[in-house]
């Protein structure tokens, strides 16, 4: 995983568990803004989250930046 989108999806799951509390779910789409800016990226998190780690479609927050987290 490039940098670029692990710091975003830590910087994402910080933001939502302190706005939402530890129990907030995501699904990889909450890293990206509504239009398509970068396809790129948004495959490469679609791959992470559904092909490699098989994820369902909304995970917990806490869940997502410990795995990225463990993967530095």
């Amino acid at each position: 995983m490039r940098e670029e989108l692990r710091a975003k999806i830590l910087e994402v799951c910080d933001k939502k568990m302190k706005s939402k509390g530890e129990n907030v779910s995501l699904s990889f789409y909450a890293f990206f803004k509504n239009k398509n800016d970068c396809p790129e990226l948004l495959m490469e998190a679609a791959t992470w989250w559904i092909q490699t780690h098989k994820l369902d479609h909304f995970v917990k927050a806490k869940t997502i930046k410990e795995m990225v987290e463990s993967n530095l």
